[in-house]
């Protein structure tokens, strides 16, 4: 079977890890028809916007992609290239699985976190109020009515929007990942203690899910600022962690702390019958066509890619080689070093070509 899957390269950095990534794919032996497509600041003068349609068409066209990291262009309409992808096909969830990896420097070992966040709702819907517009002094005038609580004028107010829909579809994808990929808790997190109607909804939602999984999965809940202590001192407690958005982007930067940093973090947007794989780091435009850059992230999150589309085999394969090559520590980029400045570091192409390498004996 071949699968029809766009490759958006990304800019910056993004080429080098995108194009590792391909390669890897490829030596699985799973056959793959890559569709380019463009996006990104480089593509603006071309197009007029850094997401054209004729990508969105693609991606919805075939269902998958591979996505490299993406720089933000400043003036553009756009807060998040990202966020519009997520946006414009619905992909609801964004998953983050941190595991350690022997041979990465880190303070913790053994970590195998997955994070399950949210991705169209809360502070992030982007619906904001900027301080002085006259819309924004009329609806603080309106707010103080209907709540008897005052807004200082110079204010600039952001709406913070969780729905009883949008809570209960992400929970039960934590609770059904947990239940495919054999995981015994799904532990929810909010600051329901502040933000009852909010939050607190999040956690009502949540608990409603819970009910369907009882005896299968526990389910338990936690405040942000207490599980961000927790995580530090006990991450072996915790499993897969579902989040409203703005929470779930903060602990999934904090999850890949655990496992040595973003470098080795890889993500998935998925929604209803799409999904977009893609590193969480940036774009680094510094390191552009250096080939400097650990490729580690973009791979692991082509690993989830062949997951996702059944095949296990070549996921456990290329996931092992990754696993591999680290643990020996001698084809690897510099942050993967235990002397950063170590000379024997090899370049992004190099490390590709040792995980090929691997894939190879593992034939």
């Amino acid at each position: 079977m071949t699968y029809k899957i766009t490759l958006i390269p990304g800019d910056g950095i993004g080429p080098e890890v995108s194009n590792a990534a391909r390669r890897c794919v490829d030596a699985t032996g799973v056959k793959i028809d890559w569709e380019i497509a463009e996006a990104g600041a480089d593509v603006i003068e071309k197009y007029g916007t850094p997401l054209p349609q004729e990508t969105l068409e693609s991606i919805r066209k075939n269902k998958i992609a591979l996505k490299g990291p993406l720089t933000t262009p400043i003036g553009t309409g756009f807060r998040s290239v990202n966020v519009a992808i997520r946006k414009e096909l619905d992909l609801y969830v964004c998953l983050r699985p941190c595991k350690s990896f022997k041979g990465v420097r880190s303070r913790y070992e053994n970590i195998n976190l997955v994070v399950v966040r949210e991705n169209t709702e809360d502070l992030y819907a982007g619906i904001e109020f900027e301080e002085g517009k006259q819309e924004t002094k009329n609806l603080i005038s309106e707010i103080e009515k209907l709540s008897q609580k005052k807004i200082k004028p110079d204010s600039g107010i952001s709406i913070k929007p969780i729905s009883i829909s949008g809570t209960k579809r992400i929970v039960e994808f934590a609770f059904e990942y947990a239940v495919k990929h054999n995981r015994k808790k799904v532990t929810a997190i909010t600051k329901a203690n502040i933000m009852k109607f909010t939050d607190g909804l999040f956690y009502a939602a949540a608990r409603e899910v819970a009910k369907q999984y009882e005896g299968k999965i526990e389910y338990e809940e936690r405040l942000i600022d207490n599980m961000c202590m927790q995580l530090v001192q006990k991450p072996e407690l915790y499993d897969v962690l579902v989040l409203p958005n703005l929470y779930g982007d903060i602990l999934s930067d904090l999850c890949a702390g655990l496992i040595g940093g973003l470098g080795i973090a890889p993500g998935a947007n998925l929604g209803n019958g799409i999904a977009v794989f893609e590193a969480i780091h940036g774009s680094a435009p510094k390191y552009t066509g250096q080939n400097k850059v650990n490729p580690v992230a973009m791979i692991l999150s082509a690993v989830l890619m062949l997951d996702y589309i059944g095949e296990k085999e070549a996921a456990r394969k290329l996931e092992n080689a990754v696993a591999k090559i680290i643990a020996e520590g001698k084809s690897v980029t510099y942050d993967l070093k235990t002397d950063r400045n170590d000379p024997t570091a090899v370049g992004t192409s190099q490390m590709a070509d040792a995980i090929i390498e691997e894939l190879a004996i593992d034939k």
